[in-house]
């Protein structure tokens, strides 16, 4: 298995001016691929220190990815500084100047003499055109020892990698690689992990499990000669995971518990309507963030104040004055409430305390959920157990929107 490291370059990184996405976004797909991610490692635009790091990094690794710094400003060194170390010439390579003056012409009247060096490729070594920006990606190859050059900018960094870098490595890596995610909701990392913990233990195909905000992720990875073979190979560990883990389980490769609703919703021509108070309009936004969402979402409502509650939703102000806009009560009242306003088949509500602060018996992260539709009307207390405001949004929604997901499968 390769051996691979990852180098981010830019004075800009290590002040915290830009956060560095594209050091996440390598380490996942890396994975997938089965290459394994030793290290990461961010570096300034400093000759010395950068020519230290890509050494140090060769003589741990067989592969070395970097972003960054192949601008056309003087500090931009990458390309520079790791041909001098793997012992390459930069030559001007003129498909690249022929796409990096056409790119550059479409926006301005004249090519900037400084921008001709993003040109220059180690004679000898493989090119990545870009199809997004003016710096070609480069690798350079030598004793065993591969160094891959990309963009910075994650729209230049993440179509050049899908669409060259990716298949370049993969010859490398003999054979093919095939991964499934398996997503879950309702279940802890390590919970899920003790649950499959024999299955963690295979090498073809692995299963790794990862956490992410309001959910845990299983990876299964098979590498093999070809895709049917790799196929093979995942179907029954996959199986098994969906036998012990089916409660929990909302999605195989699926992106989000946004995507699965949405397309459980129009699978089964059903329509739901929202109403948030704490969440205001996060699991509306992230329902329309996908495709097709227009013909299945009805309506939104986001109502913090209780006359708004009272005149849109029908909430009983007997019910907020005996239990409290923050209230199973309320809830229930608000899901039943929206379902009608939008004649919707299933109405989902959120009221809760987003935070800072909040009580003692309803603290920050504390959110009532609550569920109309055709088996009648249902809620939930969801705690997050942290006083993060934006942290209890996002989960919370992301909560709602499971057991929407869940609602639907009684259809």
């Amino acid at each position: 298995m390769l051996r691979c490291e990852i180098l981010s370059v830019g004075t800009e990184l290590l002040l915290g001016d830009i956060l560095d996405t594209n050091a996440q976004y390598l380490s996942v797909q890396l994975a997938s691929m089965g290459i394994a991610v030793h290290r990461r490692s961010t570096v300034g635009d400093n000759a010395e220190r950068l020519s230290r790091e890509v050494r140090q990094a060769l003589s741990r690794s067989d592969l070395v990815l970097l972003t960054g710094g192949l601008g056309p400003t003087a500090d931009d060194i990458t390309k520079e500084v790791c041909a001098e170390v793997m012992g390459f010439s930069l030559v001007r390579d003129e498909k690249a100047l022929e796409m990096l003056r056409a790119f550059i012409l479409k926006k301005y009247k004249n090519v900037p003499q400084t921008n001709l060096k993003q040109a220059d490729v180690p004679d000898g070594g493989t090119v990545f055109y870009n199809d997004h920006g003016t710096a070609p990606g480069v690798a350079m190859e030598r004793d065993g020892k591969c160094v891959v050059l990309m963009p910075g900018p994650p729209n230049e960094m993440r179509p050049m990698f899908e669409e060259k870098v990716k298949p370049f490595l993969l010859q490398k890596t003999g054979g093919v690689i095939v991964s499934h995610t398996v997503r879950t909701m309702g279940i802890g990392e390590s919970a899920m992990a003790e649950a499959v913990a024999d299955l963690l233990q295979g090498s073809n195909p692995t299963v790794a499990p990862y956490a992410k905000q309001g959910e845990a992720l299983l990876r299964v990875t098979a590498h093999a000669e070809n895709d049917a073979q790799a196929q093979r190979l995942t179907a029954p560990v996959l199986r098994e995971i969906q036998s012990r883990l089916h409660t929990y389980i909302y999605g195989v490769d699926v992106d989000s518990i946004q995507q699965a609703v949405v397309e459980a919703l129009i699978a089964k021509k059903l329509h739901v309507a929202t109403a948030e108070s704490c969440t205001a309009g996060y699991i509306s936004k992230r329902l329309t963030e996908i495709a097709g969402a227009s013909a299945v979402f009805d309506c939104g409502v986001v109502c913090y104040a209780n006359a708004v509650k009272q005149k849109l939703l029908g909430v009983r102000e007997e019910t907020l004055q005996a239990h409290g806009a923050v209230s199973e009560e309320t809830a229930l009242e608000m899901a039943a409430g929206v379902r009608a306003l939008g004649n919707a088949d299933i109405g989902v509500s959120v009221t809760g305390v987003a935070g800072p602060g909040g009580s003692e018996n309803k603290p920050a992260g504390c959110a009532y959920i609550g569920i109309a539709d055709k088996d009648g009307v249902r809620a939930v207390r969801f705690e997050t157990g942290r006083d993060d405001r934006e942290y209890n949004r996002y989960v919370t929604a992301s909560k709602a929107l499971h057991l929407v997901w869940q609602s639907i499968q009684k259809y």
